[in-house]
């Protein structure tokens, strides 16, 4: 599967050939290389899946295939990094979500962006960040993975910039790349740590479950927890910042000030999952070398899906919504990757791997076309908020019917592919807690409130005036939706128990008829509400709001996390050490060096007279030496 090697090195190619042309390419001819390149890689990543699903299996277990290994740089004997690809179901799966949803924005975007200044450097953008993103994913060693990682940084800084000329979108990219950049800090801490112990950065080496790689880890502990933990704690932080779990998640968002398109793009298939796949990549280290860090990773995302999903039921800009919806339903595949343990099918064991992984492979569908359908409601009414909209129904059928189709996915309504995949969470989660298990079901019920509360106020409700009639978006717009929506509908119904599992073997799901049951119940009673809510214009959500101002004022804001940032960095960080430094730095080690350099010039004023090149000068001063030499030698 050499042929692979491509599906990289095309959006590369793209990237530089945009890149570099710029200006001195038309806007169609930009947007056909984007679009076509895409078309390409997205068809050999379809042509990998067949063939690695169905031709690599022995004894019932998919192999890992690299199809391409070089050495790049060797440290000593047993350290050294290498570039390569590595092929197993999950970085499978990744090419074909990744490529898909890249190939619909990039579709999209040949209308949406039309006429925009800087069109070329958009697509040549988008390439870099498509290249970025697939080459994470087949990264056969975590420092690959590393060096893909930051890439993808820089390309969401570029993309979410994209309106240099527009403060509040530079300050957003500047937000998104300096919280991941903290976060990345810990990420390579971790690999430092993990490549010290260990002797490797090879995922196949790392996650063999041979334990004597990790032999020289045992007994090792800092502050009573063990260097693994440690270690897999910090790598956690990296994955933590780029799909942007609490508190870590404040740069999301604010993301949303890049064009619509690159919403969809970020949201759903390439960075904010990375964190995701980042910790099923190393999951048998976890699971076997730090099964605590894993429940804590479990808890981190369920606290986050809930902290999420709060503040998404008060927001009124329809981008902010998905946003928040979209950290937390990361906190649910989070979840599934915490609860889950390596066996097979027996014991469930295994559930919650798959299931955090179905889930990865649904949202990215149906949260790229709701993405796309938001967008293509402010093509309409040029406006992000909800309360400029309303009736839209009527004026964009096909955004509606698509955008509905995606809502009943994100709530969990049976056959939509979000049913399947989130109620596989539930139930592992049931598994591994009561407790936490209710909790997830309560979040679902909020997810499936404040989706149809945003559909309703965007379809439904009272029609709001406009300047000129909304109309339906144009073909290229339209058919993403389509697409996206048709394999929402069917994307549920694929064996994926038998494509993606912890130890590659195959997982025959059964779904857990009383989770189900109960989980649909919710979900209908939730969209119920929303119906009852704001399908026609009352005044019951401003009663609520006055009801409970206290808490509706707090997650409008945010909860204030922003501002609890913003007083630590100004008010103790800038203002408490950052200044004391700043000044110690000025007046003693500056004032030091400067004193010196004062000094120095003082003393060289006053010795170059010793060299005035006057004889009589010279003949003094001999005379004076020589007299005082005399007079030290005859009274000494």
């Amino acid at each position: 599967m050499q042929y692979t090697l491509l599906i990289i090195l095309l959006p590369l190619l793209s990237f530089i050939v945009l890149g570099l042309m710029d200006s001195k390419l038309k806007p169609k001819v930009a947007g056909a290389i984007g679009v076509s390149v895409l078309g390409i890689i997205t068809l050999l990543s379809y042509i990998s899946a067949f063939e690695y699903f169905y031709l690599h299996k022995i004894e019932g277990v998919y192999e890992k295939l690299v199809p391409l290994h070089i050495e790049w740089i060797r440290f000593n004997e047993f350290l050294h990094i290498d570039l390569g690809i590595l092929l197993d179901p999950i970085s499978i799966m990744m090419l074909v979500v990744i490529t898909t949803v890249s190939l619909m924005v990039n579709i999209y975007s040949l209308e949406y962006m039309k006429g925009e200044k800087g069109f070329q450097r958009y697509y040549a953008f988008l390439s870099l960040f498509t290249f970025s993103m697939l080459g994470l994913v087949v990264a056969t060693n975590i420092f690959q993975m590393y060096i893909f990682w930051e890439l993808v940084g820089v390309s969401s800084y570029l993309l979410i910039g994209f309106y240099y000329t527009k403060p509040s979108a530079v300050a957003a990219s500047k937000k998104a790349f300096i919280v991941t950049r903290f976060a990345d800090l810990g990420f390579l801490i971790g690999i430092l740590f993990l490549s010290f112990y260990t002797k490797t950065f090879d995922f196949n080496i790392l996650n063999s479950g041979d334990a004597s790689i990790f032999a020289s880890t045992a007994g090792v502990s800092f502050m009573g927890i063990s260097v693994m933990s440690w270690t897999m704690g910090l790598i956690f932080i990296g994955g933590a910042g780029k799909s942007a779990m609490f508190p870590l998640h404040i740069w999301l968002p604010d993301a949303m000030e890049g064009p619509t398109p690159v919403s969809a793009l970020i949201h759903a298939a390439t960075m904010v999952v990375a964190g995701v796949f980042l910790v099923a990549r190393l999951f048998p280290v976890y699971h076997t070398y730090a099964p605590d860090v894993l429940h804590v990773i479990a808890y981190i995302g369920a606290f986050t899906s809930l902290f999420a999903a709060v503040i998404a039921c008060v927001q009124t800009d329809i981008k902010r919504v998905l946003a928040f919806s979209t950290i937390s339903q990361i906190g649910f595949m989070m979840v599934g990757l915490g609860v889950s343990g390596i066996g097979g099918h027996e014991g469930h064991e295994g559930l919650g791997y798959m299931a955090s992984m179905f889930h990865l492979f649904t949202h990215a569908m149906f949260k790229a076309l709701l993405f796309l359908g938001a967008g293509s409601v402010i093509h309409a009414v040029h406006s992000n908020e909800m309360n400029h909209m309303g009736g839209l129904r009527k004026y964009m059928p096909i955004t509606n019917i698509t955008f509905l189709i995606a809502c009943l996915a994100i709530a969990g309504i049976f056959p939509f592919s979000g049913f399947f995949s989130k109620d596989e969470i539930l139930a592992a989660t049931f598994q591994f807690s009561p407790y936490l298990g209710a909790t997830m079901s309560f979040i679902a019920g909020l997810t499936a409130f404040y989706m149809f509360r945003l559909y309703f106020n965007i379809f439904w409700g009272k029609e709001h005036k406009h300047e000129h009639t909304p109309h339906e978006s144009p073909f290229t717009m339209a058919f993403p939706l389509v697409f996206l929506a048709a394999v929402t509908v069917v994307a549920g119904f694929l064996p994926f128990g038998k494509l993606v599992t912890a130890d590659r073997s195959e997982y025959i799901i059964h779904l857990d008829p009383i989770v189900a049951t109960v989980s649909i119940i919710i979900a209908v009673l939730s969209i119920t509400l929303a119906a009852l809510m704001y399908m026609k214009e009352k005044e019951t959500p401003k009663q609520l709001a006055t009801t409970f101002s206290g808490i509706f004022k707090m997650a409008s804001n945010r909860f204030y996390i922003d501002e609890v940032y913003i007083f630590i960095t100004k008010k103790i960080i800038f203002n408490l050490v950052s200044t004391p430094i700043a000044w110690f730095d000025r007046n003693v080690i500056d004032a030091t060096i400067n004193n010196i350099g004062v000094v120095t010039q003082w003393t060289s004023h006053k010795t170059k007279r010793f060299q005035s090149g006057q004889v009589q000068q010279y003949a003094y001063v001999f005379l004076v030496g020589t007299l005082i030499i005399a007079a030290i030698m005859l009274f000494v």
